[in-house]
């Protein structure tokens, strides 16, 4: 049998640690195995716990989700972190996501999404809510063509031809949390959520071509 994904869940209200942990724990393959209250004790917790995904709050004393994020990618780049947060203006999405961040949910997001969105981050995939990646839209209106960088389209094709992240990474001599900045940036500009969706765009749209 296959290890259940160990989860630390990041808030500062104890509630919301509470209700999270009772909303995970009934799937046999999510795992709590830590909570933190701040993003120091996060940070600490990752070491001492390694947890394959975190459920990461924005705004906490001590210090925020994106201070913790951007440690523990450095830290930890095996470890995803997922931001799961009230906010989603357009500053602190974008902080997060250049933090490192996997992904981007909102505490209003279905339950089944919530278990999907972590089930993804455990694969490394990047992940963003719909609604987020609506907002991030309104400020990239241009063209595609026009606003996806040159490394974008070379995170892109190297998808797009059945490479991994980590692959991709290697293959660009990048970091794979870098690689996933990428794509969350291109899943902004193509107007998708997943990887599939975003090759199958840019393919439309002939900003790909793999016929060699």
């Amino acid at each position: 049998m296959t290890a259940p994904i160990r989860i630390l869940v990041v808030d500062d209200h104890p509630v919301v640690r509470d209700g999270l942990r009772g909303m995970l724990a009934p799937e046999p393959d999510l795992e709590v195995v830590g909570e933190a209250a701040n993003g120091l004790q996060a940070i600490a917790l990752v070491a001492q716990l390694a947890p394959a995904v975190v459920l990461m709050d924005l705004r906490m004393p001590q210090m925020d989700g994106v201070a913790a994020t951007a440690s523990i990618r450095a830290r930890h780049p095996e470890v995803g972190v997922l931001v799961l947060t009230t906010y989603d203006t357009d500053a602190d999405i974008t902080r997060a996501v250049e933090a490192g961040a996997t992904g981007y949910l909102l505490k209003d997001a279905p339950r089944d999404e919530l278990f999907r969105a972590v089930r993804a981050t455990a694969r490394g995939e990047s992940v963003l809510a719909p609604s987020v990646a609506a907002r991030l839209m309104v400020q990239m209106r241009a063209p595609a063509s026009e606003t996806l960088s040159p490394r974008e389209l070379e995170v892109l094709e190297l998808v797009a031809r059945g490479a991994t992240n980590k692959d991709a990474a290697a293959a660009l001599f990048l970091s794979e949390a870098t690689v996933k900045t990428h794509l969350l940036h291109a899943f902004v500009k193509l107007g998708v959520d997943d990887r599939t969706a975003a090759v199958t765009v840019a393919l439309e749209r002939g900003l790909l071509r793999l016929e060699r």
